[in-house]
């Protein structure tokens, strides 16, 4: 009976990035910040996500999307409050990026492409790659200002797990 809940956990905390390289598969993290899988939940399950750029690419940082307008200015309206927790920022983590204001997270989220330890306790960790890092590795960087990207890579789509 054990196997069979935990399966049932695994597959509702599972997400399924869909990227012009790959399918990345993503493992949510409701122990640590309930509230923002939550959200990101009824952000993927509306289709929020599809067709959205990644309009932010540091290489060897990190590559941000989740914002409708596609320059860092938007998001779905909703800001979240923050729930930090001790989880570090290693390669493939997915965290919530936000303003000054700590509870200023909405819909934007970043995927470290390599161990970022400063931003530990300071932003949203909610969940990890478990599979199809190579296919992050390969989203398009950034030339401009602060990671800017001309002619950004996008979110195909975003689904939840339908097992």
């Amino acid at each position: 009976m054990n196997s069979v809940s935990s399966n049932d956990d695994i597959n509702q905390n599972t997400l399924f990035l869909e990227l012009k390289d790959g399918i990345v598969t993503i493992e949510m993290l409701p122990e640590i910040a309930p509230k923002h899988v939550q959200r990101i939940k009824e952000l993927v399950r509306s289709g929020f996500y599809d067709g959205l750029f990644f309009h932010r690419v540091i290489d060897g940082f990190m590559a941000q999307t989740g914002d409708p307008k596609g320059d860092g200015t938007g998001g779905s309206g909703k800001n979240l409050e923050a729930e930090f927790s001790d989880e570090p920022h290693v390669r493939g983590i997915l965290s919530m990026a936000r303003a000054q204001d700590p509870n200023s997270a909405d819909s934007q989220f970043f995927i470290v492409f390599q161990d970022s330890n400063w931003l530990d306790g300071q932003y949203t960790v909610w969940g990890r790659v478990t599979e199809g890092m190579e296919f992050v590795d390969l989203i398009k960087r950034g030339d401009g200002q602060n990671g800017q990207v001309n002619d950004p890579d996008k979110i195909i789509s975003m689904r939840m797990h339908k097992g």
